[in-house]
């Protein structure tokens, strides 16, 4: 049945008995007409192909309507990625409401868009809307949830088990994640304005936003946090300069990244990169062309953590630089990338295990924790090698349950010239018994606090 405002893709051939190629080709027949389109007969609709939304297009998922990835002409990533993704132009209103996912194995890291790696994935989107979403078996290699270059985002309502990263962001502004239950292996949660060379199709700031209601459920094995807020710099190219894999300069008006196997090898660039898309080869380096509006950091700022409960003991929040084989956000000399103005209200650590509540590894400027209950949890500074000044950190914890027995180290610091002020106020202690402390290492922290072995 179809009206001026409602189209059923059984009309189109969609169908639960229909072959995954059938239903991957009628499923795009319907989203081409715009709207919004319903799959409303329960059953388990095989995909064998991505399906490609358009703007002002919805797509609603009744009860009992899963997706299901079947191989009938070779692996492929995205089940839905909107089409503007292939060209870098602007989609805008667009909805997938309702959306249960069956990954069935195919898990795959190919690139479309290249860095772009989401099971669904939108890349050049504004007003995007993804609720009631449901994925059970994610596997190692693609994000869940996948978005980057965005405006206007809002993820509502998710469910996502597996081994990789719930929803991963990249550069966008105005997004709220919200009603979030997760249990993966990697980060629940990335914003990731910088990353590695596959992991993200551009590099920039992701601002003024809101996680809230979000659930971290245990499971034996893990690694990642349950939030990575990854941030970089770069430089200019220059003649002779040494690069590694995942390496961004600035070029001829462009950005450009090494391609590269994370072996640990280190080139010499004695040759400009001029190419206007895609990859080339120069001085056995594989150059690829990134974005051409240029930029020379990225990090997260104006982002509010609420009502975030985390069972797994892992580390809750990384503010990251990486510096390893796989990426270094940071070039040494680079304009230093200061992740700005992080508040977390009403985190809740709901486990006994010594992990940190924040990891830092970059600069920033605020750190605000309100109402948030903390166990054998620390904040921890670390540097990344890479930085000479991480410039000065305040951090102010106010309200917040410290329901430990005994020791707490609340804050260490063991980066040279590290400055960092800690407020603590309307503290609540559960023990008698319990004391807090910090730990300045080749740092500095002065301290004006109510807790009991930090009082002036």
């Amino acid at each position: 049945m179809q009206t001026s405002h409602r189209t059923d893709a059984a009309v189109f051939g969609f169908h639960p008995e229909a072959t995954g190629l059938e239903n991957a080709a009628a499923l795009q027949r319907a989203v081409d007409q715009g709207g919004t389109i319903v799959i409303g007969r329960p059953g388990i609709y095989a995909m064998a192909a991505t399906v490609y939304l358009g703007s002002h297009t919805a797509l609603h998922f009744g009860h009992g309507v899963f997706l299901k990835k079947v191989d009938e002409q070779g692996p492929f990533s995205q089940v839905l990625l909107n089409k503007g993704a292939l060209k870098h132009t602007w989609d805008e209103c667009i909805t997938v409401d309702g959306l249960h996912l069956i990954v069935n194995g195919m898990d795959v890291l190919t690139h479309e868009v290249f860095g772009l790696r989401g099971q669904i994935a939108f890349f050049y989107v504004k007003d995007l809307r993804i609720k009631r979403f449901r994925c059970h078996d994610l596997g190692k290699m693609q994000y869940c949830i996948h978005v980057c270059t965005f405006e206007d985002l809002l993820i509502d309502d998710v469910i996502i088990s597996g081994n990789k990263d719930g929803v991963h962001l990249g550069r966008g502004r105005r997004f709220a994640i919200r009603n979030g239950v997760f249990k993966t292996f990697d980060d629940a949660i990335g914003l990731n304005a910088h990353d590695y060379d596959t992991g993200n199709p551009e590099l920039g700031w992701i601002e003024n936003g809101l996680v809230e209601n979000c659930h971290d459920l245990n499971q034996e094995n893990t690694t990642g946090f349950f939030c990575r807020i990854l941030g970089g710099g770069w430089i200019d190219w220059r003649a002779g300069m040494e690069v590694q894999k995942s390496d961004t300069v600035v070029c001829n008006g462009r950005l450009y990244r090494v391609r590269a196997d994370p072996d640990g090898r280190v080139f010499r660039s004695l040759t400009a990169p001029k190419h206007e898309r895609g990859a080339e080869v120069a001085d056995g380096i594989t150059w690829q062309v990134v974005q051409n509006d240029v930029v020379y950091t990225a990090g997260v700022r104006n982002v509010v953590f609420r009502d975030i409960f985390l069972e797994k003991p892992r580390t809750a929040f990384s503010i990251h630089f990486d510096n390893d084989r796989y990426s270094r956000s940071y070039y040494p000399g680079a304009p230093v990338p200061q992740q700005q103005h992080l508040m977390f209200e009403n985190v809740c650590v709901l486990h006994d295990q010594a992990t940190p509540f924040l990891s830092i590894n970059t600069p920033i400027d605020v750190v605000t924790v309100s109402r948030s209950k903390f166990m054998n949890n620390p904040i921890v500074f670390r540097g990344n090698g890479a930085m000479a000044d991480y410039l000065k950190t305040r951090v102010n914890l106010t309200a917040c349950v410290f329901a430990r027995s005994g020791p707490l180290q609340l804050l260490s610091n063991s980066v040279a010239r590290k400055r960092i002020e800690l407020r603590t106020s309307s503290s609540v202690q559960l023990h008698d018994d319990f004391v807090a402390s910090v730990s300045c290492g080749p740092g500095t922290i002065t301290v004006d606090s109510d807790l009991p072995g930090l009082r002036q």
